[in-house]
């Protein structure tokens, strides 16, 4: 990797490694005072599972491990008590990390105030509760391996790849899995659905995923969480920006790009095709639709809640996160990323002012979340959106 060098404060260098690993986001409850204490919930198809506390406590964190043992839990998924970890805690990348890396984050949790707080059972259906049965998964679907530099490639590249396979650990959420939960390697970083939000298709293909942007494009939505006419972050991807991909130096997100650049094109089973200048947008100016509109529930609700901030022709008003036009989450007709901000709404810190949008769950019904959801799809990105109440309900659930 180009940050942190190995000659730094093996400390500093941890927390660096830990920031790009995003370790935060899975062990540190939002909004809590207590850093990687563990808690934070994953709802699965299986069941719920609770992260671990990755404190240096003795007694309910990891303060009694060895250096093989937090090696062995990072690239292994094998705990200190030998019971294997879920999947949920990505070792299927990790396992490509450097033992000089793992130490460093070791030793920076380790640096850290430690935490008393007990680790929270998870919920999860027979015969998923069985951790055993994880040996079999391994067998099926893990692959034990360090990070190996492809020669034929350059030092950048090479960087890139290690940055997001295995530290950034991008195809845990960006890469389809199969029945068993498996990664589809074969269909790398095409795009896929967990815990109801869309983790875009972000290869090199050029209608489908991120193929068309420009570096300044990707390089701004890695740091910024957004990319004028791409689109902002938001939801889990909104957490990365925040917890760990503004971290990165200049060096490490230029490699990034350039790995992300040379991916193969995939179109993957949910393609989205842009729209950046939908007809019903282009006919709107910023304080009112245009006239061939009709008056649906759908834009009703948007003039009462959305278009002072949004305006109608979709460029925004104030930020330009608050702009619409060519996001792929307006031109995505089943609609799930727009759902989900409309009812949990988003509150993104990156580099610049915070980002606030409020939650309207608790204002709307899943039928007129649905129709906002569908009018957004239709005014912005010209297609007939298929939102119904019940995938809102669904949504609204955590499911």
């Amino acid at each position: 990797m180009a940050g942190a060098p190995v000659s730094a404060d093996v400390v500093a260098r941890g927390e660096y490694l830990t920031k790009a690993a995003d370790c935060t986001a899975c062990h540190t409850v939002p909004g809590s005072n207590e850093p990687f204490a563990g808690g934070v919930v994953f709802k699965l198809p299986f069941g719920t599972i609770y992260s671990s506390n990755i404190t240096a406590d003795d007694a309910t964190g990891i303060g009694s491990w060895s250096d093989d043992d937090f090696v062995r839990a990072v690239r292994e998924g094998v705990r200190k008590d030998g019971q294997h970890l879920y999947p949920a805690f990505p070792y299927t990348s990790y396992t490509q990390l450097s033992r000089s890396d793992v130490l460093a984050i070791k030793a920076y949790l380790f640096s850290l105030p430690k935490i008393a707080q007990a680790d929270r059972p998870n919920d999860l259906s027979f015969p998923y509760s069985q951790r055993w049965l994880m040996g079999f998964w391994n067998a099926a679907f893990f692959k034990s391996q360090r990070f190996a530099p492809d020669p034929a490639q350059s030092a950048q590249w090479n960087s890139g790849k290690y940055l997001a396979i295995a530290l950034g650990h991008c195809g845990e959420c960006h890469t389809p899995r199969n029945a068993g939960f498996g990664l589809e390697h074969s269909n790398a970083l095409a795009g896929e659905e967990l815990q109801g939000w869309r983790a875009y298709n972000i290869t090199s293909d050029k209608q489908h995923g991120i193929g068309a942007w420009s570096d300044d494009d990707i390089a701004s939505y890695l740091h910024t969480g957004h990319a004028d006419g791409r689109g902002s972050a938001a939801g889990p991807m909104a957490e990365v920006v925040e917890n760990s991909l503004r971290f990165l130096d200049d060096a490490d997100t230029k490699a990034l790009v350039a790995y992300l650049r040379a991916v193969p094109a995939r179109e993957g089973s949910m393609p989205i095709t842009i729209d950046a200048s939908a007809a019903p947008a282009m006919a709107s100016n910023a304080a009112a639709p245009g006239n061939g509109e009709a008056g649906s529930t759908g834009q009703h609700l948007f003039e009462g809640a959305c278009a002072s901030c949004h305006q109608w022709d979709g460029k925004g008003r104030q930020t330009p996160y608050a702009s619409l036009l060519g996001s792929r989450g307006v031109n995505d007709v089943h609609g799930a990323n727009v759902t989900q901000i409309i009812l949990h709404g988003e509150d993104l810190r990156a580099q610049g002012p915070n980002i606030f949008m409020p939650g309207f769950g608790k204002t709307y019904s899943d039928t007129e979340v649905a129709a906002l959801a569908n009018y957004v799809i239709g005014h912005f990105g010209g297609k007939q959106g298929d939102v119904t109440p019940y995938e809102v309900g669904r949504l609204r659930k955590g499911m």
